[in-house]
């Protein structure tokens, strides 16, 4: 007898082979067609992740449910897989990588269980531990993930103030690198632009890794560094468009302001 969750999956497959039967839009599409509208899906969900929008949750968890459902036609179709097999081989893997629920593997904690799953990934195949991370992925959130996975073979910081050390390292390599360029400027009014390319690269470089050390010092603070850039985000946008509206109230424009009216009003947003 089909479980409810059973009976609503199968009647998404059952859709989905109709569309693809009877549908010219979805008849058209590919992996390839897919990819970015999944990418697009995700981030929807993600945004309903992140304002705690549980509605919107289900919705997109549904929409993203369909895209999964999709690939897996197509990929019957082209005769690479079924869906019985994506769904086995997840079931499989879970299995071979929870030995301390299916087996007698012992742990005490979560960070034992993600050890162990690092080393289970290596004996299957996997070259490096850090091999599972996709390359695609933005870069703020593949910072974090290579972290926690060097973690996992004991390539950590013991203290979170020897993290920030190293925040102020690399922010003063930072500064002698912006310095080594504007120094090369000025001793030479047309300096060559491989000599500048290269010093610009050094900056870019440095750059980059204060970024990727106060990734880590986020994860020492126990903070999801992308969901606190993205709370920037939107408090940005919140009082950039109410600095707007409190311009338009006196018939301007933010371009009919100088930067001190602006800041003015900014300032004023703060407060309330």
């Amino acid at each position: 007898m089909a479980t409810p969750n059973s009976a609503a999956f199968d009647r998404l497959v059952t859709i989905m082979d109709e569309l693809r039967e009877k549908c010219p839009w979805d008849k058209k599409q590919t992996i390839q067609s897919l990819r970015q509208l999944t990418i697009e899906e995700t981030y929807e969900l993600a945004d309903a992740i992140s304002e705690n929008d549980w509605k919107s949750l289900k919705e997109e968890l549904g929409d993203l449910m369909l895209h999964l459902v999709f690939y897996a036609k197509i990929g019957a179709e082209q005769k690479q897989f079924t869906l019985d097999e994506v769904i086995n081989g997840v079931c499989e893997k879970l299995i071979s990588r929870h030995p301390h629920i299916y087996s007698d593997t012992h742990v005490n904690n979560e960070e034992d269980v993600k050890k162990n799953w690092e080393k289970l990934k290596l004996k299957e195949g996997k070259t490096s531990v850090l091999s599972g991370v996709p390359l695609s992925l933005p870069s703020m959130v593949k910072a974090m993930r290579l972290q926690e996975k060097a973690k996992q073979v004991g390539f950590e910081w013991d203290t979170r103030e020897q993290v920030w050390e190293k925040v102020e390292e690399e922010i003063r390599e930072l500064q002698e690198a912006i310095g080594n360029r504007q120094l090369a400027i000025g001793l030479n009014n047309k300096p060559e632009k491989d000599e500048i390319a290269k010093l610009s690269g050094n900056v870019e470089d440095e750059l980059g890794d204060v970024f990727f050390s106060l990734v880590n010092f986020a994860r020492f603070l126990q903070v999801d560094a992308e969901h606190a850039l993205e709370r920037t985000n939107k408090k940005f946008i919140d009082r950039f468009t109410r600095m707007e509206a409190e311009a338009l109230k006196d018939g301007k424009y933010l371009h009919d302001l100088n930067l001190e009216e602006m800041d003015s009003i900014w300032n004023s947003i703060k407060k309330k």
